[in-house]
């Protein structure tokens, strides 16, 4: 299998990534791995697409660090690859880390896999399905029972009045942030900074503002999800939880700003989530996707670049990003089977 990775910049990548988990599984398993930033790409006169793309000298890796070190270094393979050549290609960039220094990159990765599936080659995931979810609206799309209250607007006095009738606690986010990038959380003692909170957001985006749950003061969950089922390997689920530092004042969860993982345990309430929003995942061709749950309730679903998958696999012990190597591994034989007839979205989730 030919297996193309993109993400935002290769020189960005870290060796705790989910991508580079992904990508050295492949490698491991005999698998020829291609890393392609946004940037990377062109599309020649013969409208067909191709990239600048890395990849690490053919061997065993035994850690992360080593296996990007060798993909930055002078050792590195590097050529220009015509998409078409690709079997698979995962897009695993954030869009929303680009949006205020290269907003041109935000859809570069949608954009030209369009152009690789005219070929046959399977995009994950879907590119169409995420051109929908480029921003924290495509929550809105699933059933209101599963969902905190919302408000996006960019009027302060419509999110004044809904933190009022929240009992003055509300979550502020932008709508395209990730990251924990200007999230603030508003209690009944800080009205006072509620100006400065709508002024920092909506300097960039539309406000998000959103019902504050206590259960997130413990953290949240991140459960993974592959073919819009919980991906899991004789029981042991792929799923973590994620919390501030005791004594940490910071209440946001995202592990990039500074949150530790915890182990968690699949309970009714979660398997219910999973189950409410499958439907909606497979339509959108959502071959990975992460969601982060507090209480009954989801707070976000990632199907850009979910991450953690390590923690998963620690506290587990089981190798899911072998798992996911293998169901790319079956979607390319099926695809084969059936001589390019199934569409992008159906191959993503079969």
């Amino acid at each position: 299998m030919k297996l193309g990775i993109v993400v935002n910049s290769i020189n960005t990548e870290m060796d705790d990534y989910t991508t580079t988990h992904l990508a050295m599984a492949a490698t491991n398993l005999g698998h020829e791995v291609w890393y392609m930033g946004v940037a990377d790409f062109a599309c020649g006169p013969d409208e067909n697409a191709h990239a600048r793309a890395y990849s690490v000298p053919l061997r065993r890796y035994r850690s992360t660090s080593a296996y990007l070190n060798r993909l930055r270094g002078p050792d590195a393979r590097i050529r220009g690859i015509a998409l078409e050549e690709l079997d698979v290609l995962l897009l695993r960039n954030d869009p929303a880390e680009d949006v205020i220094k290269r907003p041109w990159a935000r859809l570069a990765g949608v954009n030209f896999s369009r152009l690789a599936m005219r070929h046959g080659v399977i995009v994950l995931n879907d590119p169409d399905g995420l051109a929908q979810a480029m921003n924290k609206m495509y929550l809105q799309y699933f059933p209101e029972q599963v969902r905190p209250r919302t408000l996006i607007t960019r009027d302060s006095q419509e999110i004044k009045l809904f933190i009022k009738n929240l009992g003055g606690y509300a979550v502020l986010k932008p709508l395209s942030g990730s990251g924990g990038h200007n999230v603030f959380l508003v209690r009944p003692d800080e009205q006072a900074n509620i100006n400065q909170m709508i002024e920092a957001i909506s300097a960039e985006d539309y406000v998000v503002a959103q019902e504050y749950l206590p259960e997130a003061a413990k953290g949240d969950t991140r459960l993974f999800l592959m073919n819009g089922e919980p991906l899991q390997y004789q029981g042991k689920y792929a799923l973590f939880r994620r919390a501030r530092r005791p004594g940490d004042g910071d209440m946001r969860n995202n592990m990039t700003a500074g949150a530790v993982s915890h182990p968690a345990s699949v309970d009714e309430a979660i398997l219910q989530l999973a189950e409410a929003v499958r439907p909606k995942l497979i339509r959108d061709g959502m071959f990975l996707a992460g969601l982060d749950i507090v209480g009954n309730k989801l707070m976000e679903i990632n199907v850009f670049s979910p991450g953690g998958l390590y923690s998963a696999e620690r506290f587990s012990g089981v190798h899911f990003s072998r798992l996911i190597t293998h169901a790319l591994e079956k979607k390319v034989a099926q695809m084969r089977r059936y001589y390019h007839r199934l569409s992008n979205r159906e191959i993503a989730v079969l």
